[in-house]
């Protein structure tokens, strides 16, 4: 096998069978398998995982929750109930067991699917698994080939192995110009990393294998803080290295990327401890924000002091757009390819293609020669296949010139301040002018941004009026008030929070794009996008999409500008109001919360009083609603119910939304009043019907005499003297508009309540007669009143025992309702006309009218 493609831990350097034939020497037959057979048995595993696959991808998902497979029972009767065995399998206890009998394929793989369509959440999907489409139908497959395939004969699966592998590497060197590379597959990008490490040990200590570690004098790897070292950290973990043998070198604080200047002072020093500096991990895009070291610099950094330089990042895609041969091996001594992220195809190999090393060494690593990361290779082989070089290259280049079109779209949106690399920063030049000039490989990383992070930035200063003689009037207001635009440097959470809605909002109105919140170390919340990070199926956005984006993101980012215009003037005339107070609301990104407070009541606000303020608010949230979406409920630190202002506009006037929550608030402690006012009466109202009963029943039993209230005395006596008809105790009724508890002869007699309405109703249009007895509501002790002139009955009747009955106290009720209309009690009047009065009226005349008690507190402290 030549140089080119080779795959690294080639066995055959040592092995008989890529060794040249002697003539001399029999060379023994190698067994061919029949091609039939090969062809039916690959075909009988592709139509089955197929199906499988196709099963899967129609799966929907199901509230239900999996069933358990069927667990063997004993038959009813059958064993020992003392027996522990039977006492360990029984109950839920038996799930553990497994099935003692054999389950067909078809019931095992319907379990599967139950599984996987199992949700407890109303948002996921209505198919749990993404759709396929063919390259990414034949990547899954191969990963069911390569189990298939590793049963081929020893000396036959070397042969496909090494042909896979060698072809893919070929492949792959051509397409990111390194010349002559070695390769090797990885699950994970670290495990990729633990090779790299390896591979600079090995070629910095050709003995590393016999001395160890102890052969090098304390290795050192370098690496920026724009990239996680977490990979790192589990290399050293591995190979028993100390973690502080990782260096992190700080960002040039202009260009964000490794600072090349501090990372020699590092070596020096290093060097200057006996220490061996080994390795440097430059970033390619693989940070937040995309940033791309310079790789001209550290290669002769790298050079000068004989150390290993590794590349990883999305960055590196961009070399399979560059149109001119280069020769990235001159610069790199290896880089990890993550194709399966660039492409959108389900689980494809980290690859990391290196400079070959003709050490034996590396053999030892591995448990495996053959299988180990090389057979895994076909899934890659396939879809490298499948999709074509030019489909690769384009599909790439549309990526690159996605996150070109969204930077230009963010950088010229007002208010909104871009994190990620500049695209062209350096040379000024764009990528598609870079890939057909000659090979540069620092101004072909300098153009090809991978990422685009931007956020929403307060920290301009926003004026509170509009434009014209407005701004000019809003300048002097705002001086003469002491207002100031909200700045993100004292703010930062709440536009924390900004970013956050707006990633939200974009991630509803845009799911073509895969826009993410992250939160940067040091910019705080932003949104990130990346297009090389796709997922199974996922295509990079088409140009309606990306107009569709630049219209999304004009339009909230306006109304983000609205709402930090607004929030001083918010935040200054709340502080003036007498009724309202401002509650810092930790989790809301609008412009803030306000609670009606009436006046009075911070000073008393006991545990009773806490519950009527939130319920008081409460009605307020419900009456804001129906008038302005702009207000929903919130609840402040304290526990305490608050109305919180959602996002406005540049023509919202906050003096109106605040004046408009004053006069609701107002509005709805008044009809509080009044509610808390008619069950005042109510209950007054029954204290006067149970006084009067009372007093009527001990007036009749004297009057009548205790002898008729003997059980068997009282009948006779009764027989001999019978009682006079009237005599029965008359019922009550209680009127509102008068707040008068009347006798109720006359709803008994008429068969209806009189009213005024009711009295046309009468023969002659006769007025109805006068209630036997009156008691006032507000002097229930006082004996009963005979008014001349005859008021009308209300609403609200308590039903006595009618005229023949006698009625116990004990047993009054109350029937009726009291409706939102009716009004509260007044003394009772000549006048009745004059008196009666609609919700709307004030209350606060009246003596009686609490300040702000619950409706219902009167009746259940009665109860």
């Amino acid at each position: 096998m030549s140089a080119a493609g080779r795959s690294d831990d080639d066995p055959g350097q040592n092995s008989a069978v890529d060794q040249e034939p002697d003539p001399g020497q029999s060379t023994p037959a190698v067994a061919e398998i029949a091609a039939s057979s090969i062809r039916s048995g690959l075909a009988e595993l592709e139509l089955r995982s197929s199906q499988v696959l196709q099963r899967l991808e129609n799966v929907k998902v199901s509230s239900s929750s999996p069933e358990h497979p069927n667990l063997d029972e004993s038959p009813e009767g059958e064993g020992d109930e003392d027996d522990p065995t039977v006492a360990v399998a029984s109950g839920d206890q038996r799930h553990n067991l497994l099935p003692a009998e054999h389950r067909v394929p078809s019931d095992i793989l319907k379990s599967l699917e139950q599984l996987v369509s199992y949700t407890d959440s109303d948002d996921d999907p209505e198919f749990p698994l993404p759709a396929l489409d063919d390259v990414s139908h034949l990547a899954l497959i191969s990963h069911s080939i390569v189990a298939y395939l590793s049963h081929l004969d020893r000396q036959q699966l070397l042969r496909v192995t090494n042909s896979i592998s060698g072809d893919a590497t070929r492949w792959l060197g051509t397409l990111f110009h390194f010349a002559h590379p070695a390769s090797s597959f990885h699950a994970d990008n670290a495990d990729a990393v633990l090779r790299t490490v390896r591979l600079a040990i090995v070629a910095r200590c050709p003995g590393y294998l016999e001395g160890g570690i102890p052969a090098l004098a304390q290795p050192t790897f370098y690496i920026s803080e724009n990239t996680t070292p977490v990979r790192l950290q589990y290399a050293c973990r591995q190979l028993g290295i100390p973690l502080e043998a990782i260096k992190v070198i700080p960002e040039h604080s202009q260009y964000g990327t490794m600072d090349v200047t501090l990372l020699q002072k590092q070596i020096q020093l290093d060097v200057g401890n006996n220490r061996t500096p080994l390795l440097v991990v430059a970033d390619i895009g693989a940070s937040l924000c995309g940033y791309v070291d310079n790789l001209l610099r550290l290669r002769d950094v790298c050079k000068a002091h004989n150390m290993w330089l590794h590349a990883s990042g999305h960055g590196l895609a961009a070399l399979v757009c560059a149109q001119n041969q280069g020769h990235v091996e001159e610069v790199l001594h290896s880089m990890a390819l993550n194709l399966g992220s660039w492409l959108g195809v389900p689980s494809l190999p980290i690859v990391l293609l290196h400079r070959p090393l003709l050490n034996s060494a590396l053999s030892a690593f591995e448990s495996d020669p053959i299988l180990s990361r090389r057979l895994n290779a076909l899934s890659l082989w396939t879809s490298l296949q499948a999709l074509g070089r030019k489909a690769i290259a384009e599909r790439l280049h549309v990526a690159f010139q996605t996150c070109s079109i969204l930077f230009e779209i963010a950088s010229k949106c007002e208010g909104i301040r871009v994190l990620s690399h500049t695209p062209g920063a350096q040379t000024g030049a764009s990528l598609s002018d870079i890939i057909q000039s000659p090979f540069d490989i620092q101004a072909l990383f300098d153009a090809a941004a991978p990422v685009v992070a931007y956020q929403f930035d307060g920290s301009t200063t926003i004026p509170l009026g509009g434009s014209g003689s407005s701004a000019a009037v809003a300048a002097e207001r705002e001086s003469a008030e002491g207002l100031k635009p909200l700045e993100k440097i004292n703010n930062a959470s709440y536009f924390d929070r900004l970013n956050s809605w707006l990633g939200q909002i974009l991630q509803r109105d845009c799911p073509n794009f895969d826009f993410e919140v992250i939160e940067h170390p040091t910019h705080g919340s932003c949104i990130r996008y990346c297009p090389l990070e796709l997922g199974l199926g996922e295509q990079p956005p088409s140009s309606e999409n990306l107009e569709s984006f630049a219209q999304s993101l004009e339009a909230h980012v306006d109304i983000l500008r609205a709402t930090i215009k607004h929030k001083a003037r918010f935040i200054h005339l709340v502080e003036r109001s007498e009724v309202l107070r401002l509650v810092p609301l930790p989790e809301w990104a609008g412009m803030g919360g306000v609670r009606f407070v009436p006046e009075g009541w911070e000073s008393l606000l006991t545990d009773q009083a806490k519950t009527e303020l939130n319920k008081l608010n409460i009605d307020l949230v419900e009456a804001l609603k129906s008038t302005d979406n702009a207000f929903s409920l919130g609840e402040g630190t304290d526990g305490l119910i608050c109305v919180r202002f959602g996002m406005v506009t540049h023509e919202t006037e906050v003096e109106e939304l605040l004046d408009l929550v004053v006069t609701v608030g107002k509005s709805v402690q008044e009809n509080s009043r009044v509610l808390d006012t008619m069950s005042e009466i109510v209950k007054k109202g029954i204290e006067a019907v149970t006084a009067d009963l009372q007093r009527e029943s001990e007036e009749k039993l004297w009057q009548e005499g205790i002898l008729r209230h003997v059980p068997v005395v009282g009948r006779v006596f009764n027989w001999w003297s019978p009682p006079a008809k009237e005599s029965g105790i008359k019922g009550r009724s209680l009127n509102l508009t008068q707040g008068v508890v009347e006798s109720t002869e006359n709803i008994y007699k008429y068969h209806m309540q009189m009213t005024g309405a009711t009295a046309h109703q009468l023969p002659a249009n006769r007025s109805p007669p006068t209630p036997m007895v009156q008691t006032p509501v507000g002097a229930p002790s006082s004996p009963p009143v005979f008014p001349i002139v005859e008021p009308v009955p209300g609403n609200v009747s308590a039903s006595g025992s009618g005229e023949a009955t006698p009625v116990q106290p004990a047993e009054v009720t109350v029937s009726g309702s009291v409706v939102a209309g009716a009004t509260p009690a007044s003394p009772p009047t000549q006048n009745h006309v004059d008196h009666a009065r609609t919700v709307s009226q004030s209350s606060a005349a009246s003596s009686n009218v609490p300040e702000l008690v619950a409706a219902n507190s009167a009746i259940n402290n009665n109860n």
